[in-house]
């Protein structure tokens, strides 16, 4: 053996040790942003945290089977992500917790016997969301590890969230009933019996009630809407809710106060699956699976934008596969739109209706948020 072979073997061994423990430690040092940019990636069941300038990510998280929604604490310091598994024969009832800070998963929620979690909204410091199996929308308490509140809909497929500011209004929606939830604290008489004893149980956000006095309680109002409908957004001015209807190729758009549609318009993306409102809302972004779902071949457009006051399309998009999840950029200049089946994010610019930049490969991109730490 002639000398110098072993020194040679050994030299590129720790070359590509020193390499590979460089490339760890540029990777660890990565910090999240103060800004960051979520994204689901449901092949990899992984979190990625990206920071939005670069558009890099700078770090990976695992979150549990099937993620589909994800949201962040108001502190931006946690990530809650629901695995959702409708379709699996033992329906999954777990809600997947992320320390953006640390970049690392945390013990999981579990929801015991509400399943099929999907819809996520985190407002007043707790968390909620549905429970597709159940018909129902659930509250969890960070400070406690307690479910303290859910309400029933009635419906079938309850399905995505929204929770207004205040706590009194609450919107879902029903994928497989065709319609639409507003759920809503009212005030009504109680002046035979005070509160229960012990306090105000089941009453969810909102204050307890003087004894013998009048209380709110929750009132559930039902507007059908197309069929399939699942993405919807509250108009940023809170005037009106517009709903996408996958089945039927068209948008409901509901007036928020009166509770009953008062247009039905249509739009070019088969398999309508998200809408946002711009934050000036004078846009709409409605985005599209596709009738084959994700992986399929594109046919049309998988993205249109609507002028908000017109109710006419703008622009429509081919972005190369079916798309899902939309998030808006709160400064307004650009929204960031998952392209499911071209397994990418793409940068729309707002203002000029252009894609401007893409976040590629990723395993089947589908929900977003921001993660704004304080």
């Amino acid at each position: 053996m002639e000398l110098g072979k072993p020194f040679k073997s050994v030299s590129k061994s720790m070359i590509g040790w020193v390499s590979s423990f460089l490339l760890f430690a540029l990777c660890a040092t990565a910090q999240t942003p103060s800004k960051a940019l979520l994204v689901l990636e449901k092949d990899a069941n992984q979190l990625d945290i990206i920071d939005p300038t670069t558009l890099k990510i700078v770090a990976r998280a695992p979150v549990g089977q099937d993620p589909h929604e994800v949201i962040a604490s108001s502190d931006g310091k946690l990530a809650y992500i629901s695995n959702y598994g409708a379709g699996m024969q033992d329906p999954l009832h777990m809600i997947s917790v992320v320390d953006l800070v640390a970049q690392k998963a945390l013990a999981s929620i579990d929801l015991g016997a509400l399943h099929a979690p999907h819809g996520l909204d985190f407002a007043g410091g707790e968390l909620y969301f549905t429970a597709e199996a159940n018909k129902v929308i659930g509250r969890y308490n960070p400070s406690t590890n307690q479910i303290d509140w859910v309400m029933g809909t009635g419906q079938d497929r309850t399905h995505m969230v929204w929770v207004a500011p205040d706590l009194e209004k609450i919107v879902t929606s029903n994928v497989n009933s065709a319609t639409i939830s507003i759920i809503q604290l009212v005030l009504q008489p109680n002046r035979s019996f005070g509160p229960p004893p012990g306090g105000n149980p089941g009453q969810g956000p909102g204050s307890a009630p003087p004894p013998g006095g009048d209380r709110k309680s929750w009132e559930v109002t039902n507007v059908p809407v197309g069929h399939g409908s699942e993405g919807f957004d509250v108009s940023p001015d809170g005037k009106e809710i517009w709903a996408a209807n996958a089945q039927d190729g068209t948008v409901s758009i509901i007036d928020f106060a009166a509770k009953k549609v008062t247009q039905t318009v249509p739009v070019s993306v088969k398999g309508a699956n998200r809408l946002k409102f711009a934050p000036d809302g004078k846009l709409v972004l409605v985005s599209g699976l596709g009738m084959g779902g994700p992986g399929a071949p594109p046919s049309g457009p998988n993205l249109v934008a609507l002028d908000a006051a017109t109710r006419k399309e703008t622009k429509q998009f081919n972005l190369g596969g079916g798309a899902a999840g939309i998030l808006m950029e709160p400064d307004g200049s650009s929204a960031f739109v998952a392209v499911s089946g071209g397994n990418k994010v793409v940068v729309v610019d707002l203002k000029t209706l252009t894609i401007s930049s893409e976040i590629s490969p990723l395993g089947q991109p589908d929900g977003m948020a921001w993660a704004l730490r304080k």
